[in-house]
């Protein structure tokens, strides 16, 4: 396994550059996940634990505490949303305004083989943000700012406002990888904690795909 790239890293906090296709958990069946570094990280007999999670497919920034008092701190920003999470997706269809807000609640569903999310007026409120950075042949490229955290939360508003992502197994059509990138990650510690996640290959390739002309929003190092 390669490992991943370590944006910040402290004597209470890493947060890492999670490639898509990682699990964050363990699975029951057993595989590569997020934790096998896990104990590379460990400070003392327990820990580390990861402070919020990241479908496999979604690539990007990923913070796992080092230490208990990190991971309570950043888990009660998480709910108080004092967390600046900054998501940037490639979308089928171009939306017909600039910018806009999605407020859909949001269940989970049992189907045949598992499980899904869908919209449900009785299910938990789910509130994101978004607007268009770029748009090219048929697709864009969003900006998404989640201001709830639901699970699957940005890949079924995208596809219920009519524009999935690009590669989204479940709510798309499965092509080349979800181009789905959790960029950005601002933590309220003391200092304060802000790091950003290159480009994925496979979402540049997308990009490319449809001309989407990245070079102007994109100053970085070379995607793994």
């Amino acid at each position: 396994m390669i490992d991943p790239v370590i944006l910040y890293h402290s004597t209470h906090l890493v947060v890492i550059d999670k490639p898509a296709g990682l699990p964050s958990h363990r699975g029951r069946g057993g595989g590569p996940s997020v934790e096998d570094w896990f104990p590379r990280w460990r400070r003392g007999a327990d820990g580390p634990w990861l402070v919020h999670r990241l479908d496999a497919d979604t690539a990007g920034c990923l913070a796992i505490a080092r230490r208990k008092t990190t991971l309570v701190a950043l888990q009660r920003a998480f709910a108080q949303r004092r967390v600046g999470k900054t998501y940037w997706a490639i979308v089928e269809g171009v939306p017909a305004a600039a910018h806009g807000t999605i407020e859909l609640a949001l269940a989970r569903r049992t189907v045949p083989g598992g499980w899904r999310v869908a919209p449900d007026p009785r299910g938990d409120p789910a509130i994101t943000d978004w607007r268009c950075l770029v748009a090219g042949q048929g697709r864009a490229l969003l900006e998404l700012r989640p201001r709830t955290g639901r699970t699957h939360q940005l890949r079924v508003h995208c596809a219920e406002s009519g524009f999935p992502i690009v590669g989204d197994p479940l709510y798309g059509a499965e092509a080349g990888g979800m181009c789905l990138l959790a960029r950005a990650l601002a933590l309220p510690l003391a200092p304060p904690v802000a790091v950003t996640a290159a480009l994925p290959a496979h979402f540049r390739a997308a990009a490319a795909a449809s001309t989407l002309d990245l070079a102007q929003l994109v100053e970085e190092r070379p995607a793994e």
